[in-house]
């Protein structure tokens, strides 16, 4: 049951409504982290030029195939702390907290010195040109500067996401937005700093919003107050929290080691065609986030309900989410394909910018549900404590798909919107092996009741 107002209780009443309330102020957040970090990209493109949008744009995958693999673990922290709070087994909820905190500061110092070294490398591993190399090397150095903060602000709401409390992560980060985009403006526009000035805004707000869920973690009267004089790794905690989470991290980089590959792809394309994919790629993640704030809402409904044994609950969860999440992406995809070129202007005047853009968002948005269907199946896994087949299969189906396409078809059609058909088409053929791998745990899952019952 919940213990005060921000928490849901995920085990009892209705479901729809509950996944409502704890899905959308986590779409609301990270709706807006993608318009915060979109300041950036509107920013340098319209006061800095098209060179200065390309190389913020061409860092994206970069950053996140470096980074996404704490992020994954971060997950794991998420279904073992629902775990034990639903349970109400208080102390072990209170080691996995202090245990995840002190991962995040790690791995975060450990990113700040992997960008510092091999920032430069890996942009010219893809090939990025020379005309942008310097803005976006330089982009990248300062970005993972604030890698400590930004891995504790993602941990630290992880764990309260674990208690079902969506809401104060968003406040905290409305004010770090806020904060970002009135520095990109000023540093950028004021003060005629070109990327340094976007990428000093960030990590300042990073440094803000990590502030301000770690403040909240101490203040907390819950089983989940940190105590920073506490903060240890116990290896009984960390092994647990990496069996769900390093997959989800390793599956995560591997995906985003598929869109380096298109990244690259795209960069023989010339500047411009890469500024158009930045900023189609922005509005991409609009819907992405959206549909992964179900994922999210069914991973933890899910991980509370499989510790109270609460199985035909978990199976209501899923059909609601599948629900939700088409819907969303329906009703966004659906805005994007009919109102993309004057979004669109919001990030660039250029019209061949815009062309480009039209292009990749013709093939991408309007299927954009099967992505949310695919990510559907490996949350409630997840959530069940089952990450390792899920990544595999992902692996196979989303970058399998995108490489045999990428090596395969592409070089005898090289234009954008013929690369980007990769993209449905691997979230169809990922369905279909989710949802195998889906029916056999679930499977087990009930022998496993039935054998209880006896």
């Amino acid at each position: 049951m919940k213990q005060n107002k921000y928490e849901i209780d995920m085990c009892h009443g209705t479901i729809m409504d509950k996944l409502i309330s704890f899905a959308l102020p986590l779409m609301l957040s990270s709706i807006l982290q993608l318009m915060f970090n979109a300041v950036d990209v509107i920013v340098v493109g319209r006061f800095s030029g098209s060179q200065a949008l390309a190389a913020v744009g061409s860092t994206t995958a970069l950053i996140n195939t470096f980074t996404n693999l704490f992020i994954g673990v971060s997950l794991g922290a998420n279904v073992l702390a629902a775990r034990f709070y639903a349970s109400g087994k208080e102390k072990e909820m209170s080691e996995t907290v202090h245990t995840a905190i002190m991962l995040a500061l790690i791995s975060g110092v450990v990113m700040a010195v992997i960008g510092q070294i091999f920032a430069r490398g890996a942009l010219e591993l893809m090939g990025t040109p020379e005309d942008v190399i310097d803005k976006s090397t330089l982009y990248m150095r300062i970005y993972f500067l604030g890698m400590p903060f930004f891995m504790m602000y993602n941990y630290g709401a992880a764990i309260l996401r674990a208690v079902g409390d969506t809401k104060r992560p968003l406040l905290f980060l409305i004010v770090s937005g806020i904060t970002n985009a009135l520095l990109n403006m000023t540093f950028v526009i004021v003060f005629h700093m070109s990327v340094e000035g976007v990428a000093i805004a960030t990590v300042i707000s990073q440094i803000l919003s990590c502030t301000l869920v770690l403040r909240c973690l101490h203040h907390t009267e819950g089983c989940y107050q940190l105590r920073f004089s506490r903060l240890k790794i116990k290896s009984y905690y960390l092994k647990q929290i990496f069996q769900v989470g390093i997959p989800a991290g390793i599956q995560s980089i591997v995906i985003n080691f598929s869109n380096v590959l298109l990244q690259s792809s795209v960069n023989s394309f010339g500047s411009v065609s890469m500024a158009g994919y930045t900023a189609a790629d922005n509005l991409m993640g609009f819907i992405y986030v959206s549909v992964n704030a179900v994922t999210q809402a069914c991973m933890s409904f899910t991980s509370q309900n499989y510790s109270v044994g609460n199985y035909k609950r978990m199976d209501k969860v899923l059909r609601n989410c599948m629900i939700l999440s088409v819907a969303v992406a329906a009703v966004m995809g659906s805005c994007f394909w009919f109102f993309g070129p004057q979004i669109l202007r919001v990030y660039t005047n250029n019209p061949e910018v815009i062309t480009h853009a039209m292009e990749i968002m013709s093939i991408t948005v309007m299927p954009y549900f099967l992505c949310g269907i695919m990510d559907l199946f490996p949350g409630a896994l997840r959530g069940m404590g089952h990450s390792g087949v899920p990544m595999i299969l992902s692996v196979i189906g989303t970058v399998g798909t995108r490489i045999i396409w990428i090596f395969g078809a592409f070089p005898h059609h090289r234009t954008l919107r013929f690369l980007f058909v990769c993209y449905p088409g691997s979230w169809a053929v990922t369905i279909v092996l989710q949802v195998v791998c889906f029916w056999f745990v679930r499977k087990k899952v009930h022998r496993n009741r039935m054998a209880e019952a006896e």
